[in-house]
């Protein structure tokens, strides 16, 4: 975790650092130059426990058609904790806050997991900010995960990661070993309530919307069906011509024999579905008849 993200894959970052974000010292990094072109950047929001360098491969694949920016949240990476409470809220709250400050007017947001849930939150709470939403193995509501998720999150403990790279990036600014169990406590109460994102407040989310799971995720089949509807996906039209005449309003993937951990690392395969789906490409459909 010493190293920055650039550095491990070859590619160096335009920009990082940390920058003052509501009470926080937010790291970041930046790949391309921001404002350079018309295509929006894509602000990658990593998953519970994880940092700017666990996006690694994602940050790989996009950097060659946009700008992408990177950060970690409170407490996680190189972005220290602090007294103040977590939600899903303020998370969301935080990114914006980030994206202000690099003077960004408008982003397309893709968030694993614990940083799926902050995506949502940002395209409530911040919905001229999100061009475009890509939701990877996520929910909007605590039910939408398999009970024994939740089970597996309430019994960890700071003895769980002992000697990790998680531990290690906390201590590398905080070394204090109680500040970091109450790290972990802050955390499993996040993540084991979740959050209660409504229905309606679903169907409003402004921001064309991907959502991806694998078919042996910790989210629930059911639950990305549910999230897919709510963002208007399925087409009569087409189902009934067997041809889509126009893109899609919303767009699911489930990728099989994938597990939660599993999907984190599937970029070669995602990152060409996530690209057509940011740039707006028509479908197509093959000449049969």
């Amino acid at each position: 975790m010493d190293a920055t993200m650039g550095e491990v894959t070859g590619m160096k970052p335009s920009r990082s650092g940390h920058l003052p974000i509501n009470g926080l010292n937010v790291y970041h990094e930046v790949y391309g130059e921001l404002g350079a072109s018309k295509t929006p950047p894509l602000l990658l929001i990593p998953g519970a426990f994880m940092a700017t360098d666990s996006m690694t491969s994602w940050a790989a694949a996009f950097a060659g058609e946009r700008t992408v920016i990177v950060f970690d949240q409170q407490g996680h990476g190189r972005t220290p904790d602090t007294s103040r409470a977590m939600s899903y809220e303020q998370f969301a709250d935080d990114a914006a806050a980030l994206l202000q400050a690099l003077s960004v007017e408008r982003a397309d947001v893709m968030g694993y997991s614990q940083g799926g849930g902050v995506a949502w939150q940002l395209a409530i709470r911040h919905s001229a900010l999100v061009g475009r939403l890509v939701s990877m193995s996520a929910t909007y509501r605590r039910d939408g995960w398999y009970p024994s998720v939740l089970e597996s999150i309430g019994g960890l403990s700071a003895d769980v990661f002992a000697g990790t790279p998680v531990e290690s990036a906390f201590k590398a600014h905080t070394p204090d070993a109680k500040a970091f169990d109450a790290y972990v406590e802050k955390m499993k109460v996040l993540n084991v309530d979740d959050q209660d994102i409504s229905d309606e407040q679903m169907r409003a989310v402004s921001a064309p919307t991907m959502v991806i799971v694998g078919d042996a995720d910790g989210v629930t089949l059911e639950h990305a069906l549910a999230m897919f509807a709510l963002r208007g996906g399925g087409d009569e039209e087409a189902a009934a011509s067997g041809v889509l005449q126009r893109v899609p309003a919303a767009r699911l993937v489930v990728l099989p024999a994938m597990s939660h951990i599993g999907l984190s690392g599937a970029s070669a395969v995602l990152a060409p579905m996530v690209s057509a789906f940011l740039d707006d490409a028509p479908p197509v459909t093959p000449n049969l008849f």
